[in-house]
């Protein structure tokens, strides 16, 4: 089975300050799963955020940060809250089990473990994740477009605020409003509205094409294009690309004074997440640039880094 393959069926990320502990594990899941580890608490969150396993063997009682505090930790972070968690550790008792659900484990395994309940706890857990992962995704998408809604864009720029902050490294954000739409609607009608808001939605995704970018429905005929990692000048560039898709389209518009053809205004903000800077702002100056590229006629975008 390749990496991929391994991919496929699950990341597993296996937190144990024995080796021979880990090894163990291992040993019962690398056949099927991808296994990453990690020897302390740190270690073990930095890894869940960078690397978004699909479930965690985490052991009770380690030196420092113990595995009560990791899973604290990670139901604290809005990117890691929704991994489960299965205690793995030499604790038996009623009340060692009740503590860990409580700190929101999904599952407690007692050491030494058996290889075959290992496998067996681990494709239930992965099943139920991947059930739960479809469910949010229907609830996170917008159903005329297919893209995301509000409330997925909401909190992916939570999470990608915090996680370039941690980095330090700069997000970006593209507002994206169809020009004159609602005279569209009038002359067209709200079918051919919605189709061509699904144009646009398809256009978007094709531009904004790195794993880490995220395309949602802002509200009506306005879009978000969230770009974490992405300076100014790269936003600008998928900007410019947008612009060239859309003409590509040649999507009719006889009622609109900008153009014969479909055309959008953009906003473009850029900023360095830092000390008590919230996400907020990156929104408010992005919508203040599409304002500006309004004003200026519309079919063009404005840029600028929000202080």
């Amino acid at each position: 089975m390749s990496w991929t393959d391994l991919a496929v069926n699950g990341r597993i990320l296996v937190v144990d300050d024995a080796m021979e502990n880990i090894q163990v594990l291992n040993g019962a899941l690398e056949g099927e799963h991808e296994v990453l580890f990690a020897m302390s608490g740190e270690k073990a969150l930095e890894l869940a955020r960078g690397q978004r396993p699909d479930l965690i063997l985490l052991d009770a009682i380690m030196p420092g940060m113990d595995g009560y505090a990791v899973c604290d930790a990670l139901r604290a972070g809005p990117d890691t809250r929704d991994i489960p968690v299965i205690f793995v550790t030499a604790l038996k008792t009623p009340e060692d089990e009740t503590r860990a659900l409580a700190a929101g484990a999904a599952d407690f395994i007692s050491k030494p473990v058996n290889a075959a309940v290992v496998r067996a706890r681990v494709r239930t857990h992965l099943t139920i994740k991947r059930q739960s992962d479809a469910l949010r995704a229907l609830t996170l998408t917008d159903g005329l477009t297919q893209v995301a809604n509000r409330r997925a864009f909401d909190q992916r720029l939570e999470a990608e605020w915090r996680r370039c902050e941690r980095a330090a490294l700069p997000i970006s954000l593209i507002l994206v409003d169809v020009d004159h739409f609602k005279a569209y609607n009038d002359h067209y009608g709200h079918q051919a509205g919605d189709a061509c808001l699904v144009r646009v939605g398809m256009a978007l995704r094709r531009v904004a094409g790195r794993p880490q970018d995220l395309v949602a429905r802002y509200g009506g005929e306005e879009f978000a294009i969230l770009l974490p990692q992405l300076d100014a000048g790269g936003a600008e560039g998928l900007a410019m690309r947008l612009q060239a898709e859309l003409a590509l389209l040649e999507i009719e518009h006889a009622t609109s004074p900008t153009s014969p053809w479909l055309t959008v205004s953009m906003g473009i903000a850029q900023m360095a997440p830092a000390g008590a800077a919230e996400p907020a702002a990156l929104v408010e100056a992005a919508d203040a640039r599409l304002y500006l590229a309004k004003r200026a006629g519309r079919n063009c975008f404005r840029i600028g880094s929000a202080s």
